[in-house]
């Protein structure tokens, strides 16, 4: 849909012509190839470079959760490459795309574990309200790099 606003505008602005009243192909197809490449690029550099830089801060804030020994403090039980003073009570978080396929299982462990192992010592993070649904994801995120 923004590709063909976009290239409505820069039409409309080279021809005066709308969308609407005449197709493409009263465009030069020299003019008329090179705007569409050039909407394009313009519209996937967008998309590019927003995703990254937000799924990077999603990852920084769970990591900053999840080694934070007052918020999130999974240190406590797990041993995670990259923390400090790590503990041996849960399983080490690692390799955890392969072990959990499906973002959701790992999501659910979070939020409260006690649902599919009622003899747990895991806080139930989201059930206790310890971690918004927003730190959740991000943990989720950062553990998924390891």
């Amino acid at each position: 849909m923004a590709f063909m606003l976009l290239t409505a505008y820069i039409r409309k602005s080279q021809t005066g012509i709308s969308l609407q009243e005449a197709p493409l192909t009263d465009i030069p197809s020299s003019k008329s190839i090179v705007l569409q490449a050039l909407a394009a690029a313009l519209l996937l550099g967008a998309a590019a470079s927003a995703t990254p830089a937000a799924a990077q801060s999603s990852i920084d804030q769970g990591r900053k959760l999840a080694f934070d020994r007052g918020k999130g403090n999974c240190l406590t039980c797990h041993d995670i490459k990259g923390g400090d003073a790590p503990g041996n009570v849960g399983p080490p978080l690692s390799n955890m795309k392969a072990r959990f396929a499906d973002r959701k299982q790992l999501a659910a462990i979070i939020y409260d574990e006690t649902k599919r192992n009622p003899q747990t010592v895991m806080p139930p993070f989201g059930r206790n309200l310890i971690l918004t649904d927003q730190e959740m994801n991000d943990v989720v995120d950062f553990l998924y790099t390891r």
